[in-house]
């Protein structure tokens, strides 16, 4: 059934575990779009599906009404025209009766509702169908009803923290991520695309584990070839893909991308007074809900600033492919063809590339921690900001550990084509951040240090005073 499915282990046995439970279930399944959501779901229900409906993007109750017909006329072989409802509730009804005729003795009936929030709009009066269509007749009838939507805010909002005829309802919830480095390498090797983790590497940093963005690789392409192709062709898939991207997601979404355009400006991240200037954006609550909605759909994350309080917190741009189309196709797009094979030796390059790694380190944590050993001890993650006067130096950190164990590791995270050589001067570089670190924060734990670089570290006689862990970018790929 879910054999040819890469990753999605966890995923994959919690929609099983709910095709055989002995009462009806809800599923809410949420992620960023392209990330495979539908693509899952209907491979590990494919069997058991009896109904699926998807919403239209930017249709109206009347055309999404339309679709709702078109599919029962598809699934329905006894459908008839007389039968198309003119509101949700009569829709609902209307599903009920027919899955109600043609359920099968013994198999489980799965309802797949794909991109609710497209066709929830106002006043459409969809989730009061649908709270009828769980609460007086599914309940009764052990089926499985699947949710899915890409705007995981409005999937929170309006489906799991729902306060009228939904609440609580929600029996399952399933958050599906970009995949990581590991199962990317899996993707692509299935697909028989060979490129070495460092290739890899370089094309995560571009479009991250995105199935939908990796479907584009071919086999017998370099790395340069496949992302001039993708990104900077004018037929490329990704060339024009921002556009669309937030306006699918959220209503209104000029401040989203305001947002988006401001922390792309910046490697360390803004708080949140720095992006209202940097965006031109009037303080107020629908700031504050736009950037919910970017963390809970994971293009930009949340990080705390080690020994300060909440409101310094800073929110920096992770979203791979958002940040390489701002910085590098945008600007060349009338160029075309070819012109990442320039670009890709610039020093432009080099310098992003470094934020990008650090990007692609923040999303493997897990993986960072089990290479440390540390898996099994309760961390925080954190950065540091110390701005030097001319009376003492400063320093900045992008990744810290705050471990439960009496140590904090800091994190050093180096792109390079070949392996990283900590020399002399680097490595006072690293003693003076560690000691302004420890006389700011006054911490009693211990400082460790630790360099992550893509192609490993080379510590050499004038690293071993100071660096404590050398990582390779393969531990990234566990």
């Amino acid at each position: 059934m879910a054999e040819k499915i890469i990753g999605r282990e966890k995923e994959t046995a919690q929609l099983l575990r709910a095709l055989k439970s002995d009462e009806s279930e809800m599923i809410s399944v949420v992620g960023r779009r392209r990330v495979g959501k539908t693509y899952l779901i209907r491979e590990v229900y494919k069997d058991h599906m009896s109904f699926q409906l998807s919403g239209l993007q930017n249709g109206n109750k009347d055309k999404q009404l339309a679709n709702f017909s078109q599919e029962m006329s598809t699934t329905f072989a006894d459908w008839t025209a007389e039968d198309h409802p003119k509101d949700w509730l009569r829709a609902f009804f209307i599903l009920s009766e027919y899955l109600d005729a043609h359920r099968e003795e013994g198999k489980r009936q799965v309802i797949f509702f794909d991109e609710v929030p497209w066709m929830a709009t106002h006043k459409s009066d969809f989730l009061t169908g649908l709270s009828w269509f769980w609460n007086s007749w599914a309940e009764r009838r052990q089926v499985v009803v699947v949710i899915c939507g890409s705007a995981a805010s409005w999937m929170v909002r309006k489906i799991l923290r729902n306060q009228g005829g939904l609440h609580n309802r929600v029996t399952q919830r399933i958050r599906l991520y970009p995949f990581t480095l590991a199962e990317t390498s899996a993707y692509l090797n299935k697909r028989r695309v060979r490129f070495t983790q460092y290739e890899i590497l370089q094309l995560y940093m571009v479009m991250g584990g995105i199935p939908f963005y990796l479907k584009e690789l071919l086999p017998g392409e370099s790395v340069l070839q496949a992302i001039d192709r993708i990104c900077f062709a004018r037929e490329g898939l990704l060339n024009d893909e921002f556009n669309a991207l937030y306006p699918a997601l959220f209503e209104n979404s000029e401040y989203h991308i305001r947002v988006i355009r401001a922390l792309a400006g910046t490697q360390q991240g803004f708080t949140r007074t720095e992006i209202l200037k940097a965006a031109k954006l009037p303080d107020g609550g629908r700031v504050s809900r736009v950037l919910e909605e970017l963390i809970e759909s994971g293009f930009i994350t949340l990080y705390r600033t080690f020994g300060m309080k909440r409101k310094n917190v800073r929110y920096r741009l992770t979203d791979h492919y958002s940040s390489f189309y701002l910085r590098f196709i945008e600007p060349n797009q009338l160029e075309g063809a070819g012109s990442w094979m320039a670009l890709g030796q610039t020093q432009a390059y080099k310098s992003w590339a470094g934020y990008a790694f650090e990007n692609v380190c923040l999303e493997h944590l897990p993986q960072i921690k089990k290479a440390l050993r540390i898996e099994g001890v309760y961390t925080s993650t954190g950065t540091f900001y110390k701005k030097g006067t001319a009376a003492k130096p400063g320093a900045q950190i992008d990744l810290l550990l705050d471990r439960h164990d009496g140590v904090i590791n800091l994190i050093e995270m180096k792109f390079h084509a070949g392996p990283f050589k900590v020399s002399r001067e680097y490595a006072e570089r690293l003693v003076l951040k560690r000691d302004v670190f420890m006389a700011e924060t006054k911490t009693l734990k211990r400082a460790a240090v630790v360099v992550i670089a893509a192609n490993g570290v080379e510590v050499g006689e004038a690293g071993l005073e100071v660096v404590d862990n050398a990582l390779g970018g393969n531990v990234l790929f566990q």
